[in-house]
C-alpha cells in the first residue's frame, strides 16, 4: 500500500522567471569642453545647446566638472634674494554635455559650429 507524502516531504516547485529583453543601448554624443575663462566656456556651451535643442536632441548637462588649477613658483629674483619668490596659476574650467541618441542632423551641425579661439572640445561616441 503506497502513501501519501507529507507536506515537510513535498518539495516546492522552481518559481521560472521570464528574463525581460535587454533594452537597446542608448548611443549618446559627449562633448566634453575646456577653456581657461568660465565666461567664454559658458558661452560656447550656451551656443552647444541651442544648436542641439533646435534639431530636437534630448540632452543631459551642461555638468560643471572640477576645475583644474595648475600652480607655479618662481623666484623673482636670482641668486640672492632667495626667499622672494611669486605665485601664478592657471584654471581650466570644464563642462560635460551628453546628447542621448542623436541625429546625423545634429551631429553636423554640431561639427560646423563656430565657437571661439581658447576653447577646446572633445566628442566621443558612447
Amino acid at each position: 500500500m503506497a502513501t501519501e507524502p507529507t507536506a515537510a516531504e513535498k518539495k516546492p516547485a522552481p518559481k521560472r522567471t521570464r528574463k525581460a529583453a535587454a533594452p537597446a543601448p542608448v548611443q549618446r554624443l559627449r562633448i566634453k569642453v575646456r577653456a581657461y575663462e568660465h565666461k567664454v566656456l559658458d558661452a560656447s556651451v550656451k551656443q552647444i545647446m541651442e544648436t542641439a535643442l533646435r534639431y530636437d536632441a534630448k540632452i543631459a548637462g551642461p555638468i560643471p566638472l572640477p576645475t583644474e588649477i595648475k600652480k607655479y613658483t618662481v623666484n623673482r629674483s636670482t641668486f640672492v634674494y632667495k626667499d622672494a619668490r611669486e605665485q601664478f596659476e592657471m584654471r581650466v574650467h570644464k563642462r560635460l554635455i551628453d546628447i542621448l541618441d542623436p541625429s546625423p542632423k545634429v551631429i553636423e551641425a554640431l561639427t560646423n559650429l563656430s565657437l571661439p579661439s581658447g576653447v577646446t572640445i572633445d566628442v566621443k561616441m558612447a
